[in-house]
Parts: structure tokens; sequence; C-alpha cells
């Protein structure tokens, strides 16, 4: 039952100063990535009129399978990540968990998901058909000829392109909280949940079946971030639309 759901939180990735909070960059892997499961916990149990769910900050494969929902937030950069799961034994786990039971990519999570990266020129775990691509320093430029910075930090507006679960009471065009030098370029523009401008629009929300993931930190985006947060602990990974 949706009392008794684990939603687990917190798989390492390595601490990488351009695509995280400055104030990070001594921190170890091992500190960024209890720390950032720990806030999505924490955001989770102050929710008011939620259910009694358990959550559990996890690096274990085991844990993973046992879960009823996961949470793959991903902190870093993505060579550092993808080596990380491999020597974690946590590659297969999070392909399983993405295959069959309600899944929330965040940040890295969600470029982790899809085929390739040009981070590191590195394959991801190849569950969604795309490719991750750094924001190109040619087209970095508002309306008025300003450059723009990479990364893309601070807040955002996210379009929503889909009716979603995830979506239920967020207002659209909502504001949330980006850092990250890479987007996800979607393989099927079915999957494109959401997107933003900076300064072209990019997906910054995809979903497909029982998986939705984001580019922005919803932890980390006061109220619209934590009512997408209850929403996906209530979710049952179906999209009805």
């Amino acid at each position: 039952s949706l009392q008794a759901a684990k939603v687990h939180v917190g798989l390492v990735a390595a601490d990488d100063e351009s695509d995280y909070h400055r104030d990070d960059r001594d921190r170890t892997q091992e500190q960024i990535a209890d720390r950032f499961g720990r806030e999505l916990a924490l955001k989770h149990h102050d929710l008011p009129d939620q259910p009694d769910a358990r959550v559990v900050v996890t690096s274990d494969a085991g844990e993973i399978g046992q879960a009823d929902r996961v949470v793959f937030p991903g902190v870093g950069a993505m060579p550092d990540c993808m080596r990380e799961l491999e020597v974690r034994g946590l590659r297969q786990a999070l392909v399983v968990a993405a295959q069959t039971k309600p899944f929330l990519g965040i940040c890295l999570g969600m470029q982790a998901l899809f085929e390739f990266s040009e981070e590191g020129n590195v394959a991801g775990l190849g569950v969604l058909p795309g490719t991750v691509r750094l924001f190109p320093r040619e087209a970095m430029q508002d309306p008025q000829g300003q450059r723009l910075k990479v990364p893309h930090i601070g807040w955002n507006e996210v379009h929503q392109a889909v009716s979603h679960p995830l979506w239920n009471g967020i207002t659209n065009g909502a504001r949330y909280y980006f850092v990250h030098s890479y987007y996800v370029e979607a393989g099927n523009p079915e999957l494109v949940a959401a997107f933003t401008h900076y300064p072209f629009a990019f997906a910054c929300a995809v979903a497909r079946n029982n998986i939705f993931g984001v580019q922005f930190h919803p932890e980390k985006s006061q109220a619209a971030g934590l009512k997408l947060l209850a929403n996906f602990a209530e979710w049952n990974g179906i999209n009805p639309g």
C-alpha cells in the first residue's frame, strides 16, 4: 500500500563545481550525494497531508530492487556518474527500476537515462533515446545580444508540453531552479513533457510510461518543487493522458 511505500533517494555521482553550487566545490562525492538525498527526504516528510511513505537514502542495489518507487538524483559530471554506477554495481539495478516501477530522474539523473552524453563522450544507461549536449557557445545570447552564461544557473519558467500526473496542481509556466551546462536532445519528441528557454527551447522534463525526468531541482524549487515531489510519492507509474 502507499502507506508502506519506500521512495529511495541518493545515488552517488562525483562533485563537479561547474554543474552544482559553488559552495560544494570542496565536498566529497559521498557528502554531496548524501546531502542531496537527505534534502529530498526531508522535503518529502515536510509535506502536509502526505502518506507516511518511508524514504530511504541508499546506494545499495538490493534496496533499489525492493523499493516501490525510485528517485535518481544525479549530481556532478556524467563520466564520473557512470563510472560510479558500474563500480557500485548499480547500473543494472537502475535500468530494471526504470523499466518496472515509478522512476524519477533529477538533473544528471535524468541525463543518465539517455543513450549518450557529450560530457566526456560517454554512454548513458540507454533507457531513453537521445543525446545529452553542451549548450553551444555560439547560441548563448539573449534577444538583446547579451552573452548568456554557461552553466545555466537560477530560476526559469517550465512550460508543460503534455498532461501528466506529476503536473497535477502545478501552474503551467511555474518557475523552477536550474544548475546545468548540458541539456537533453530527446530522440523522440513525444518524450518531451516540458520545455524551458535558455535562450532556445530545450527539454527540461521528459516522460515515458513509468519514467519521469526533470533537468531542474525540485528539492530547491519551493512550492512548485514540493508539489512535484508530492505528486511522485502518490504516482502509480501510469499516465492516463
